[in-house]
């Protein structure tokens, strides 16, 4: 990876890439999962290497530089530039201040801070797909218990009515969730849409 004296130079967008381990114009769900990786990797309170502190402020860095200009990275060399000059003056120093902070902290208490719930993946598919899936246990629960009760079938006793219950349950709690899922999901892309 980066050595120390790395750390303390002007980034370029090819180095914050490279910090995270991923080929330039990477996806958003890339660089969050490739911060998540990161972030534990070099955290002082799970990584005691010396240079540990050092790269996670530096992987903390290129998420948020990389999270924060995602859009204006691909739209062009001039948008790219004003990108970089707005970083460099108003929010690095910010964002390395901040690391330093999470770096003193415990892993765990890391782990529930806002920043770190950010790099939370929200994909739509997977919540339409947890829809879908929770919608059919439900039906199949009541529709596969009430045709059991009206077909016997020779050598099987009647179906129990404590997995009915348990999986007539288990449907809302997984639509539940799924519903939560798609609020979150909502508002981290109506927050991406300001952000543009």
């Amino acid at each position: 990876m980066f050595s120390k004296t790395l750390i303390r130079v002007n980034m370029k967008l090819k180095d914050y890439y490279n910090i995270l381990g991923l080929p330039v114009n990477s996806s958003v769900e890339e660089i969050k999962k490739a911060y998540r990786k990161n972030a534990r990797l070099y955290h002082p309170d799970i990584n005691p290497a010396p240079d540990a502190k050092d790269m996670f402020i530096s992987v903390t860095e290129a998420y948020e530089f990389l999270i924060a200009y995602h859009d204006k990275i691909n739209s062009g060399d001039q948008a790219y530039d004003q990108a970089m000059e707005d970083w460099r003056k108003y929010r690095q120093d910010k964002s390395r201040k901040r690391a330093t902070a999470y770096a003193r902290t415990s892993y765990s208490t890391f782990k529930n801070t806002k920043f770190y719930k950010t790099t939370r993946i929200f994909n739509s598919d997977s919540i339409i797909s947890s829809f879908v899936v929770s919608i059919i246990v439900i039906i199949y629960t009541v529709y596969g218990y009430t045709y059991r009760l009206h077909h016997t079938i020779h050598g099987f006793e009647k179906p129990s009515v404590v997995a009915f219950i348990m999986l007539l349950v288990s449907g809302p709690i997984f639509l539940v969730v799924s519903f939560i899922y798609l609020k979150a999901y909502q508002e981290t892309s109506r927050k991406q849409k300001k952000k543009s």
